[in-house]
C-alpha cells in the first residue's frame, strides 16, 4: 500500500482522485487550504467539493506557503500530487505576488524539504497546464511549423483576433500542441507554471527521486466549484444561466479551449503513480479536441433549457490565448491512457449535478470590473 500526499485535495481534480485512490486501497492525506473564494465562507459544512473527501480521507488545512505545514504531512509519504495553486490568467495578472507565493514559493518549500531532510517519497507528479505554451502551435504554407506570439490589442480593437507570425501571409492552421512545442505563456499564471514543473523536474532527477509533469488542458467536471467567479467558464456560465442573466462571450466566440473531465484527469495521474514508463516524463492530458466558447454557452443553454441572450460582444482580454488543444499521444502510448468522457456526455454529468444545487448569486460582474479596473478588458 502506498501513502499518497494530495495538495489542494479539496479542489476539482483532488476529490476525485482522493476517491479514485482509496477505492484501490491506497492510503491518502490531504492538504489544503479551503480557500473561500473556491470553498464558501463555511467549508468544512458547505463546500460540496469537501464533502466528497470529508472522514474519508486524513485531512489536514493548512497552506502550502508555510513549511511548517508541509514537515507535519510529509512523513512516510511515498508519493506527491502536487495541485495546490492559484489558478485564473486573469487574476494571475494583477494578483501577482499571491500567485507567485502560492505557486512558486510553495513548491520550493516542498523541493527544500526533500533536498535536507530524509523522507520516504519516491515520486512527485506535479500539475502543469497548457497555460505554458502561450497560442501553441500552427502550421504556415510559407513557412511551416510556427508558435505565434501574442497578439496585438490594435488588431483585436478592430474585431481581428486571429493570431499573426511575421513573414505569414495565407491564414495560419491550427494544430494539436505537443509537448515539444514552444513555452511562451502570456500570462503570471502561467510562469508559475512553468517555473513549478522545472523547479521539480530539477531538483527531483538531483535527489534521485521520480519528477513527472502532467500539462492539464482545461479541467471541468461535477463539483466545481460554482462560487469562483475567475476560473471555469463553464462555471461561470451556468451562474449566469441559472440566474437568467445574458452571457457575455468576449472576442467573436470562436476561441476554442480543449476541455477534459476530471475523472480522466484523476486517471491519469494513479496511471503515473502505478506505471514506471511515467518517471522523468512531461506529458500533454487533454481530449485531442477543441471545442469553440460559443458552442460552450449553447450547450449549456440547451442542457438547462434556459434560454438567455447570448452575446458577442469583441471584448477581449489582454494576455488571453486564441486557440490550444493537446496532441496527447505520447500519454497514450506510454501509459495507454484513454480519455473515456466525452466532452458530451462531460456536460451532461456536469449540468445534472448543477441542477441539484441551489442557485449561486453570480460574482462574475465583479471580477469584470476588476479586470476592467486595471485596464486588462479592453
Amino acid at each position: 500500500m502506498k501513502k499518497v500526499l494530495i495538495t489542494g485535495g479539496s479542489g476539482l481534480i483532488g476529490t476525485s482522485l482522493a476517491l479514485q485512490l482509496l477505492s484501490k486501497g491506497y492510503e491518502v492525506i490531504v492538504l489544503d487550504n479551503l480557500l473561500e473564494q473556491i470553498h464558501g465562507q463555511d467549508p468544512t459544512r458547505t463546500s460540496p467539493l469537501f464533502q466528497k473527501i470529508k472522514g474519508k480521507v486524513d485531512f489536514f488545512q493548512g497552506n502550502v506557503c508555510r513549511k511548517t505545514d508541509w514537515e507535519k504531512v510529509l512523513p512516510g509519504v511515498e508519493v506527491v500530487v502536487h495541485l495546490a495553486a492559484e489558478t485564473g490568467t486573469g487574476q494571475s495578472m494583477y494578483e501577482i505576488s499571491r500567485y507567485v507565493d502560492v505557486n512558486i514559493a510553495g513548491t520550493g518549500h516542498l523541493l527544500d524539504i526533500l533536498a535536507n531532510k530524509k523522507t520516504n517519497v519516491q515520486k512527485v507528479i506535479i500539475a502543469s497546464s497548457r497555460s505554458i505554451y502561450g497560442e501553441g502551435k500552427y502550421f504556415s504554407k510559407e513557412l511551416g511549423i510556427v508558435y505565434p506570439g501574442h497578439r496585438n490589442a490594435e488588431d483585436m480593437s478592430r474585431g481581428d483576433f486571429e493570431v499573426k507570425y511575421p513573414g505569414n501571409i495565407s491564414p495560419l492552421e491550427l494544430l494539436a500542441t505537443d509537448e515539444n512545442s514552444k513555452i511562451h505563456p502570456s500570462s503570471v499564471y502561467g510562469i508559475t507554471k512553468q517555473n513549478q514543473e522545472q523547479m521539480i523536474m530539477c531538483v527531483c532527477k538531483s535527489l534521485g527521486i521520480h519528477g513527472i509533469t502532467l500539462r492539464f488542458q482545461n479541467v471541468y467536471g461535477a463539483g466545481q466549484s460554482l462560487k469562483n467567479p475567475y476560473t471555469g467558464i463553464l462555471s461561470i456560465f451556468s451562474t449566469l444561466i441559472k440566474n437568467n442573466k445574458p452571457i457575455n462571450i468576449y472576442e467573436d466566440g470562436t476561441e476554442s479551449r480543449d476541455f477534459v473531465y476530471m475523472a480522466d484527469v484523476a486517471t491519469s495521474i494513479i496511471l503515473c503513480i502505478e506505471k514506471d514508463e511515467a518517471n522523468g516524463q512531461i506529458m500533454n492530458v487533454g481530449t485531442g479536441v477543441a471545442t469553440s466558447v460559443l458552442d460552450v454557452a449553447k450547450i449549456l443553454c440547451k442542457k438547462y433549457n434556459i434560454e438567455v441572450p447570448i452575446n458577442i460582444t469583441g471584448n477581449f482580454r489582454l494576455g488571453d490565448i486564441r486557440h490550444n488543444y493537446a496532441d496527447i499521444s505520447k500519454v497514450k502510448s506510454l501509459l495507454g491512457f484513454e480519455p473515456q468522457i466525452d466532452f458530451g456526455t462531460g456536460m451532461t454529468l456536469f449540468t445534472d449535478w448543477v441542477n441539484e444545487q441551489a442557485i449561486m448569486a453570480s460574482k462574475y460582474e465583479y471580477s469584470v470590473r476588476e479586470m476592467k479596473s486595471r485596464g486588462l478588458l479592453k
